[in-house]
C-alpha cells in the first residue's frame, strides 16, 4: 500500500528532522487534540462514563415530576412529556477527521469547507451515543437537538436549510433509529436563535420537561458564557452548579475549539500558569 508523503510527513519524527515540513497549528495548536480525539482510550472511556452516569439516572429523572434540569424551567412538579436535549457536535457526533484534513491540508477553518463537511454526512458517533439516545427514545423519553450549525442556503437554487437534513441523514446513519426536523434545532433556523442556545432551552421547556443536558461546550447548560466572561467567572458557576454534573448535566471533552478559547484575550500565552 502506497503511503502519501505529506501524511508521513505528520506521523514520523525521523522524517520531520530530515527537512519534512511540521504539521501545521491553524493558529491553535490542534495538532495534539485532535490526535488524542482519534488516538486515545481515555477520549472513547470519558464518553462512554457520561453516558453510562446519564444511564443510571433516567428512571429516576422519569419518575421525580419536579426533576428538571434547564435553568429555563422551574421545578413544579411538571405535568409536561419527558425529554432530554443533546448537542450534536462533539457530543453525538464526531467531527475530527474534518479537524484533521485541515490540519493535512495546512488549512484553518472556514464556512464553505464545514458545510462540506457536513454534505458528507460522515461523521461518525461519539461513543456511547446512539445506544443510550436509542435505549432513552424507547422509554418514551423525546430526544431533542440543539446545535449551532447553521441553517443557511448554499445556492440560490438550493433549498433554504441543507444543514438540517444533511444533519438528520447523518444522525441516522450512526444508527440512531428516529429524528424528525422538528426535534432538531439549527442555529438561524428562526432568527432569534442565536449560537446563544437559551431561547431553543427556552421553546423545548414550554413543551417539555427537560431531564437532561449533554454538551461539549458550557453553553450547552449555562446562558451568557459564551462572551464578555472571564474564566474565573466561568468556574465559579461550574462550581455554583456542581450538583448537576453527572447527574442532570453530562459534558465532553473537546479541547479543539469552542466558547472556551473564544473569550480568551490575546495573547493567549498569559493564560499559561508555570510553577
Amino acid at each position: 500500500m502506497k503511503i502519501k508523503f505529506k501524511m508521513v510527513c505528520f506521523f514520523s519524527i525521523a522524517i520531520l528532522t530530515s527537512g519534512c515540513a511540521a504539521p501545521q497549528s491553524n493558529g491553535n495548536n490542534t495538532f495534539n487534540s485532535t490526535l488524542w480525539l482519534q488516538t486515545a482510550s481515555e477520549y472513547k472511556a470519558n464518553a462512554i462514563q457520561a453516558y453510562n452516569s446519564a444511564a443510571h439516572n433516567i428512571d429516576k429523572a422519569i419518575a421525580d415530576r419536579s426533576w428538571t434540569a434547564a435553568l429555563e424551567q422551574e421545578a413544579n412538579g411538571s405535568p409536561l412529556p419527558p425529554a432530554i436535549i443533546l448537542d450534536v457536535d462533539e457530543t453525538v457526533l464526531d467531527n475530527s477527521q474534518y479537524q484533521a484534513q485541515l490540519l493535512i491540508d495546512g488549512a484553518t477553518f472556514d464556512p464553505e469547507s464545514w458545510d462540506r463537511w457536513i454534505a458528507m454526512k460522515s461523521a461518525p458517533a461519539v461513543p456511547g451515543a446512539v445506544d443510550f439516545i436509542n435505549s432513552v427514545s424507547a422509554m418514551g423519553v423525546e430526544v431533542i437537538f440543539i446545535t449551532n450549525r447553521e441553517c443557511k442556503p448554499i445556492s440560490e437554487a438550493g433549498p433554504p436549510c441543507p444543514q438540517e437534513t444533511d444533519t438528520i441523514d447523518n444522525l441516522l446513519k450512526v444508527g440512531i433509529t428516529e429524528v424528525t426536523p422538528e426535534n432538531i434545532l439549527l442555529k438561524r433556523e428562526k432568527p432569534e436563535w442565536s449560537s446563544e442556545k437559551k431561547s431553543r432551552r427556552e421553546e423545548i421547556a414550554m413543551r417539555y420537561r427537560i431531564l437532561m443536558l449533554f454538551g461539549d461546550d458550557l453553553g450547552d447548560f449555562l446562558p451568557d458564557v459564551k462572551k464578555d466572561i472571564t474564566p474565573m467567572q466561568r468556574d465559579r458557576l461550574v462550581d455554583e452548579y456542581r450538583d448537576n454534573w453527572g447527574v442532570k448535566w453530562f459534558v465532553f471533552s473537546n479541547p479543539t475549539y469552542g466558547s472556551w478559547m473564544g473569550i480568551l484575550d490575546e495573547p493567549k500565552v498569559r493564560y499559561l500558569k508555570g510553577y
